[in-house]
């Protein structure tokens, strides 16, 4: 009679426990920004075998591509200059797309289904649109700064078809005691929020 109890007791505390273990483990995760900082982009003071090109960044890895990986689909972000390219369309390896969202980047937690992701033509449009105030910059023509569009944000589809959103931060190296009028341009702040498992939802 003992024994008989005694499973019966170690099954009722299993059901009872059972549903809140299943509970604790759907819990989502929450995704955290990450930020980078000083990402140089063809800056006029770079290593000369650099002069010219892009670099190559992967939202995944959150590491820089090599050049020599410019072919593949192991980036998803180019940057040189003002120009930010996206790994997708015409003549790339990459599933990658944009469009650009007004509004605050924390507050974005769930991407539209309905607006389409645009992809870089060859010698024409790019997803994400240069020139003052049409993509993630406007130019001040007193200070002759490149300053990030307040609350703009660039919803991304990335390489692997996964999603992210991106705000840009800042142009100018960061630097201790240096100010943006006076610190050297192409370098990028940024922050960003990856999505590993294809959902929409931040």
């Amino acid at each position: 009679m003992k024994q008989n109890a005694f499973w019966g007791s170690t099954l009722l505390l299993l059901l009872n426990f059972v549903p809140l273990g299943k509970y604790l483990y759907a819990q989502e995760v929450p995704l955290k920004p990450v930020t980078i900082t000083n990402l140089p982009a063809d800056p006029a003071d770079g290593p000369a075998e650099q002069a010219g090109r892009f670099t190559f960044f992967s939202l995944r890895t959150g590491q820089v591509v090599p050049n020599a990986d410019s072919l593949t689909d192991r980036w998803d972000l180019a940057f040189r200059g003002t120009t930010v390219l996206v790994n997708g369309g015409a003549g790339r390896r990459g599933k990658g797309g944009a469009y650009l969202h007004n509004g605050s980047f924390n507050e974005l937690t769930q991407l539209s289904t309905e607006v389409p992701f645009r992809v870089d033509e060859p010698g024409g449009e790019q997803a994400i649109a240069g020139g003052s105030g049409n993509g993630w910059y406007a130019y001040n023509a007193a200070t002759h700064e490149i300053l990030p569009v307040p609350n703009r944000v660039l919803v991304l589809r990335t390489a692997d078809g996964r999603y992210a959103k991106v705000q840009i931060l800042n142009y100018y190296q960061q630097s201790p005691g240096l100010s943006d009028s006076s610190a050297p341009s192409r370098y990028y702040t940024f922050q960003y929020v990856y999505q590993p498992d294809g959902t929409l939802h931040f």
